[in-house]
């Protein structure tokens, strides 16, 4: 066996167990293997949500949210610039309005304010007459500007997703990782922070009455956004997640979604009859990105929060061709960042930092991502901010948690890293440009002493073989319907074929038929110009390939090896 290809281990009993409760025996096995043991984990109803009640610091923000509406105060939400925190605004504004609030959002410019809560956004919300600010997606690390709107008299409440650091703001927080919550999802996204205190606040209202001479909004209609939100941010699909992603997702098939998610399918030309987390992954949250990376989100707000078609499809039209322009800048950079590294990297060195002084700030992070998939190491690429600064964004690999990396060299050069914050697999930070070299010394120390060789070759974990009567189209479609994603992987097998014939598709893909057990099948073969040889062990997945009105099934090969 290949040591790049590992299969999944699952408790056969767990596997039997959900088979008795109904389950498809390949999904069975596929969801034992994820760690699902329960039956009830099959189900994706609203009921199985963690309770808000367990959520710290839920129910106060949702009092004074409360007192808010009651005394029509007004409430500005401070929102981060990328589409969680886009979504995350949009639930908050759409929310509230629907409990009676006076509400209006701001969101910083990520060129000219930086990331979160600053002071000058502060004076920005007291200017603007706000009375409670509340953030979403941001501000467990913004102590500076919490305090700067309390020193204006404006009450502050953060909801938050992001790790804290050891000091907090001095204010009322809502983070299911902040110290002393007991919330079992630490993996909520900054859209389903907000979507809870929604909750606790309509439960709030209820008590006190407000619902006697109004309807009791239904939340069910911002499920959408919150799993477009979760999706987009790349969180962990726990079981609480996969309920409100799988319930947005049944909403978006069933036509039930905002002018906004409808639109943006129609520029992305994806069907949302057939809606799945692919598409917000790779297809809508791309595109509101795109407006906080290239321009200022206000305007993929603006998109999410359209009440008509006609106003949606419009501002999705830009969204579309900012996404075009992000594209380029985002191919330019990357080859300029690969002509920098050999083909190869030198043994031993475990991390790739990239900087030029005419790199785009708003696309360093997916050029990160794009570096580390290439090399297989964390990568972190900076451009020039101002004041002689540098931002970078960072992306890492599994072994290494990305934030608790920065945090090292921050501790031990403390004069280094100006400010950082972010997760495992993704996080941003702040130097002085004359640092980059030192940073990048430090940073590739710090991994070095985390990270072993066996980390640095990627694995390909798969569910193990298929049999070949198995991968069918059908198969292929109910794989599709399911809930995949972060810390959920998309199910991949592993198979021997014989190759049939192949042929190049444009200039760097192949199109190759396979045959295993008298069956045969038509395979697509990425960023490949090789000769497949005569037989071939793969790492592929069964896809449900529209192509003319024709669906059909294809493999896609993820990695091969001669057999």
């Amino acid at each position: 066996m290949s040591n790049k290809i590992q299969i999944r281990s699952y408790n056969p009993d767990d596997c039997n167990t959900l088979m008795a409760a109904g389950a498809d025996p390949l999904l069975a096995r596929l969801f034992a293997a994820r760690a699902v043991a329960e039956p009830h984990q099959l189900a994706d109803k609203l009921s199985g949500l963690i309770p808000f009640t367990e959520l710290k610091g839920c129910e106060e923000a949702a009092c004074r949210l409360a007192d808010a509406v009651a005394r029509r105060e007004n409430i500005l939400i401070v929102a981060d610039y990328d589409a969680d925190g886009a979504t995350a605004c949009a639930v908050a504004v759409k929310g509230l309005q629907s409990m009676g609030a006076a509400v209006d959002f701001l969101v910083p410019n990520r060129f000219e304010h930086g990331y979160g809560l600053t002071p000058e956004l502060a004076e920005m919300a007291a200017a603007q007459g706000a009375q409670i600010l509340m953030t979403v997606d941001n501000g467990i690390a913004s102590l500076a500007g919490v305090a700067r709107a309390q020193a204006l008299g404006l009450e502050v409440i953060v909801t938050d997703h992001h790790l804290p650091a050891e000091q907090v703001p001095d204010c009322l927080i809502v983070n299911p990782n902040q110290a002393g919550c007991t919330f079992a999802s630490k993996s909520l996204a900054g859209v389903g922070v907000v979507f809870y205190v929604l909750m606790a606040l309509r439960a709030q209202l209820r008590a006190r009455g407000a619902f006697s001479d109004r309807p009791e909004p239904n939340l069910g209609e911002l499920l959408d956004l919150v799993a477009l939100g979760t999706v987009a941010d790349v969180v962990g699909l726990d079981y609480n997640n996969r309920i409100l992603v799988s319930q947005g997702l049944k909403r978006m098939r069933s036509g039930k979604m905002r002018p906004g998610i409808r639109a943006l399918f129609k520029v992305a030309r994806r069907d949302w009859r057939k809606a799945q987390p692919f598409d917000m992954g790779f297809a809508l949250g791309p595109r509101i990105n795109a407006a906080g990376r290239l321009d200022d989100m206000s305007l993929g707000i603006a998109c999410l929060l359209a009440e008509d078609d006609e106003t949606a499809e419009a501002l999705a039209g830009q969204l579309n061709d900012l996404n075009i322009e992000r594209r380029e800048i985002e191919q330019s950079m990357l080859q300029d960042a690969l002509d920098s590294f050999p083909e190869v990297l030198p043994a031993g060195q475990t991390t790739v930092v990239a900087y030029r002084d005419d790199f785009h700030q708003g696309v360093v992070g997916i050029v990160a991502s794009r570096l580390k998939e290439r090399f297989y190491r964390p990568a972190i690429v900076f451009a020039p901010a101002d004041n002689g600064e540098v931002r970078g964004s960072g992306r890492s690999i599994p072994a290494l948690h990305l934030r608790d990396a920065l945090d090292l060299v921050s501790k031990r050069h403390p004069d280094l890293i100006l400010k950082f914050g972010g997760h495992a697999m993704a996080a941003g930070l702040s130097i002085r440009e004359e640092n980059i070299a030192a940073f990048q010394t430090a940073f590739e120390q710090a991994v070095r002493e985390s990270v072993g060789e066996e980390d640095l070759s990627q694995t390909y974990v798969t569910d193990g073989s298929l049999a070949a009567a198995d991968i069918t189209l059908e198969r292929a479609q109910t794989l599709a319907l399911q809930v995949w994603g972060q810390g959920f992987a998309p199910p991949s097998f592993t198979d021997e074929f014989a190759v049939v014939r192949q042929q190049p598709m444009g200039v760097n893909h192949k199109k190759v038929w396979l045959r295993k057990d008298g069956f045969e099948f038509e395979a697509m073969f990425w960023r490949c110009t090789e000769t497949i040889p005569e037989r071939i062990r793969t790492v592929y997945r069964p896809v449900a390939n529209e192509w003319r009105n024709q669906t059909e099934l294809q493999l896609y090969i993820d990695y091969w090896e001669a057999a």
